[in-house]
């Protein structure tokens, strides 16, 4: 199965809190999950 990377920019990332950052991360698993099972 072929693989990719999905990059996104994120400004003032290096700015963000612990929080804010696991926030960002939480949504784009949610997003992969809608998307299907075969998408990781």
């Amino acid at each position: 199965m072929p693989k990719y990377v999905i990059e996104r920019e994120i400004p003032a990332a290096g700015q963000l809190t612990e929080a804010d950052l696991q926030g960002i991360s939480q949504k784009s698993c949610h997003v992969l999950d809608e998307l299907g099972p075969k998408v990781t």
